[in-house]
């Protein structure tokens, strides 16, 4: 398993929690309160918890290149949990 580097995980991060940020308000209407799993700033799925977009996502991302971010009306950049890290098997 190839894991992104840094640079790649901070890019992917950027990138992700950008075009959240954008999509924000028409994802309130129909998805607040769940979690959203992002790769290459698009958004792959929706969860309900965020440890279901993380296992989801360790398992459908190898290089661990992807970000969860939680659908809410405060948008917070939640630090490592939504950048795009290697997380180890949950």
């Amino acid at each position: 398993m190839k894991v992104g580097s840094e640079p790649d995980r901070q890019a992917e991060a950027d990138r992700n929690f950008e075009a959240f940020q954008k999509k924000l308000p028409e994802l309130l209407k129909e998805h607040a309160g769940k979690f959203a799993l992002l790769r290459d700033g698009e958004i792959v799925q929706f969860f309900d918890t965020a440890r279901d977009a993380m296992v989801h996502g360790q398992s459908e991302f190898e290089d661990g290149l992807f970000s969860v971010q939680e659908v809410t009306e405060q948008v917070t950049d939640l630090g490592f949990f939504s950048h795009a890290l290697h997380f180890g098997r949950v």
